[in-house]
């Protein structure tokens, strides 16, 4: 596209590679982080898969942010950017994703993600009690379909819909879902298939808290109902060991003889 200048649309900006963008942007990124002694985190894809993200929560992200009409048409060109690597740094904290994109210059994208409401929170925790085994299924998605479908509700569930997140980026394009700001949301995906855990951080809510609730239902419901014990010669003979009795059956039997047959003289 010709740029307005000198009295007509007579101007061409000289065509600048893909890579010559990447190695100027990395190193304004780097005169920046210099200031904050830290070190920048790109986002690198290490497959050449079509899809982009490999496991649940990176791929639940994704789909999340595909099923909006909002998003759905400034996806595409996010996509390609973030494959030529050039999402050069993608932090995340509590609600908030800080990352800088290469492109005719070096690119600034803030996006901010309102933490759950509380209700929705306690209903998903409800909905999924007795329902999550252990921290590393809920972390590797290995879990029913019945929880999945709980967690990815576009509704009442853990991903957040387009009125929760704020969009900023520091290029000239007006739109609010820029090239870059779409890059930056599928590099978010990236990230949690390396940390999922980083998917609450996000959302602000403890993944302790549903652990622990969705862990005590399976729990109560797997221990035996009061007045109901295992006897004890049962519990030997199953694991091979012969168990101490307690000190008041010890002195409820001193008083009568045992049932042991007599020792021989």
């Amino acid at each position: 596209m010709a740029w307005y200048g000198n009295g007509g649309w007579d101007y061409y900006p000289p065509y600048v590679s893909v890579a010559e963008k990447r190695a100027h942007g990395a190193r304004a990124l780097a005169k920046l982080l210099k200031k904050t002694k830290r070190t920048a985190e790109p986002v690198v894809l290490a497959h050449r898969k079509r899809q982009l993200s490999t496991t649940f929560w990176g791929k639940a992200w994704a789909d999340n942010l595909e099923r909006y009409a909002d998003f759905v048409n400034r996806l595409p060109r996010g996509r390609a950017y973030l494959r030529n690597g050039s999402v050069l740094d993608l932090a995340i904290a509590g609600g908030r994703v800080e990352a800088y994109v290469a492109g005719s210059e070096l690119y600034r994208v803030t996006i901010r993600i309102a933490s759950l409401a509380k209700t929705r929170w306690r209903r998903v925790v409800t909905r999924c009690t007795g329902r999550i085994g252990s921290l590393v299924g809920l972390l590797r998605g290995e879990l029913s379909d019945d929880v999945l479908a709980v967690l990815t509700h576009a509704k009442d569930g853990l991903f957040p819909e387009p009125r929760e997140l704020a969009l900023d980026c520091s290029c000239p394009d007006s739109a609010e879902v820029c090239k870059h700001v779409a890059a930056v949301l599928y590099g978010v995906g990236i990230r949690l298939d390396a940390k999922p855990e980083l998917f609450f951080v996000l959302r602000q809510v403890d993944q302790a808290e549903l652990l622990r609730s969705a862990t005590t239902g399976a729990v109560s419901r797997a221990r035996p109902a009061a007045g109901k014990r295992i006897a004890d010669d049962r519990l030997s003979a199953v694991f091979g060991i012969e168990l101490e009795e307690a000190p008041l059956v010890r002195a409820a039997r001193a008083g009568r003889p045992s049932r042991r047959g007599k020792r021989r003289a």
